[in-house]
């Protein structure tokens, strides 16, 4: 029996090897909210849950080719907005909640890195001790080099949400889509948590989310994805595969994006 060539050995795809091709895109941004970063506790960071939001990411850009950046909220150590309404400075209140969204990247890079998956974190606010500063440009190189970019510190400017943020880098970026990551499997007529009659929508236009006050993201996010025609997927992160689901094009959460727009 002839023996197989080094190269036709070589090239060769190995069992643990996914497919690039069975992937519906290139590069996406993950959206996860500070809370998330909670679990069950009423403040702070959950080790556990920073673990498992870590798989899910590792899961899903291991031997697949995928190019993936991350923005993180800070909600769950610092909010600005609740802050100002309390009567502190809304500029300062906004600042200090861009910090909070620092700590929870460097929680998050440093788990991931214990996975054995390379990562980056670029922060808006320059601190260059504890994190590069963003420059787009850098931040495509990282992602080319496949590893994981995470982006800190929203826009660097007050009275824009971490939102805003994930629409703006999203789109310097080049990303295909975001993956908002939620605690509930999609977009509801209601919250679901509250009234057993939500009705979850499987498919969604920018302007029906505008028109009907659905809380996707802020009205300002969802105008960036609509001007540049950039699809949002809201599904439920605390499903395990939801992220490689959506990756794959599977029936996952909810589809934001334009009328005839990108599938």
């Amino acid at each position: 029996m002839p023996r197989k060539s080094p190269s036709s050995l070589k090239n060769k795809p190995t069992p643990r090897q996914r497919p690039v091709d069975r992937q519906r895109y290139r590069r996406v941004l993950l959206k996860l909210s500070g809370e998330a970063l909670m679990g069950t506790k009423p403040y702070g960071i959950d080790p556990e849950v920073v673990e498992d939001i870590s798989r899910e990411i590792k899961e899903a850009v291991k031997d697949s080719g995928l190019e993936m950046a991350v923005v993180i909220g800070g909600g769950n150590i610092f909010r600005g907005v609740a802050a100002s309404a309390s009567g502190m400075e809304r500029t300062s209140a906004d600042y200090m909640g861009m910090l909070a969204t620092v700590l929870n990247a460097l929680a998050l890079q440093n788990i991931l890195e214990k996975h054995g998956v390379h990562t980056r974190v670029q922060s808006a606010i320059e601190m260059k001790e504890l994190a590069e500063p963003y420059i787009r440009r850098r931040a495509v190189r990282h992602l080319e080099k496949k590893r994981v970019v995470i982006f800190a510190a929203g826009t660097g400017n007050p009275y824009f949400t971490t939102d805003t943020a994930a629409a703006l880098r999203a789109m310097e970026i080049g990303a295909d889509v975001i993956l908002k990551a939620t605690k509930v499997d999609g977009v509801y007529t209601a919250d679901p948590m509250l009234d057993k009659s939500a009705r979850k929508y499987d498919e969604l236009d920018y302007l029906e989310v505008l028109q009907k006050g659905l809380k996707v993201m802020d009205a300002t996010a969802i105008s960036l994805c609509m001007d540049n025609n950039l699809p949002i997927i809201v599904f439920n992160l605390k499903k395990p595969g939801n992220v490689r689901k959506a990756l794959e094009g599977g029936r996952v959460g909810t589809m934001v994006r334009g009328k005839g727009g990108k599938k």
